[in-house]
């Protein structure tokens, strides 16, 4: 890699291209750095990004690069607020540090760590690794709801439901990312504990339900 800034447009690239942006200009506006039109040129000739008018692009290995930069600063995001309860903000920041220096194989047992969370705290998804694919003998901080023994107290840390009718009925119950919940009974239903009051889940609810344990 040719240097920090050179990361932080790559990552902008992946970002803006989410949600539909391929533009140069709008590149170089948010970066707002005198030096980066000529470092996108240095990474044009480096065979990283490929420029057509305003249009910027990945070439292949650009692209790898920036995958794997996103997906470190996202689960660095989980990491930090959601084992460390660092706040949303200083999360990111954090986040935008470390992202530089992680390596594969700390990326990975970072991951894994987590239970390979799909998304970052602010909802946007995390590029699959090879380890998400991977049985794991270490279990996982966070991991599904179906998965933790009768009697436990969890904290919700994120949901991924099938259905996205499914969201507004957990959340019309409390069942929402940061509730604390006791799993009273796993069969022949799922029985949450919410505050003072009882509630029953199908258990399919339960595995987009990704809790650990406090």
């Amino acid at each position: 890699m040719l240097n920090k800034l050179a990361d932080e447009i790559l990552e902008l690239m992946w970002v803006l291209r989410e949600r539909g942006s391929k533009s140069y200009s709008r590149i170089i506006e948010e970066i707002a750095d005198s030096d980066a039109p000529e470092l996108v040129r240095k990474m044009e000739s480096a065979g990283l990004v490929t420029l057509s008018g305003d249009r910027l692009e990945f070439t292949e290995k650009g692209e790898c690069c920036s995958r794997d930069l996103t997906r470190r600063h996202r689960l660095a995001e989980r990491l930090f607020h959601d084992v460390l309860d660092v706040g949303m903000k200083e999360s990111e920041d954090t986040a935008c540090e470390i992202e530089h220096f992680l390596s594969p194989s700390v990326t990975d047992s970072v991951c894994s760590f987590l239970g390979h969370p799909p998304t970052c705290p602010h909802g946007k998804p995390i590029p699959r690794g090879e380890c998400c694919s991977k049985y794991k003998a270490v279990k996982p901080l966070v991991t599904q709801l179906k998965e933790v023994d009768a009697g436990a107290k969890v904290r919700i840390v994120f949901i991924v439901p099938k259905e996205e009718a499914r969201i507004d009925r957990l959340t019309s119950m409390g069942i929402l990312p940061g509730s604390i919940i006791k799993v009273k009974q796993k069969k022949p239903s799922f029985i949450l504990k919410i505050d003072e009051t009882s509630l029953a889940i199908d258990p399919a609810i339960a595995e987009d339900i990704y809790v650990k344990e406090v």
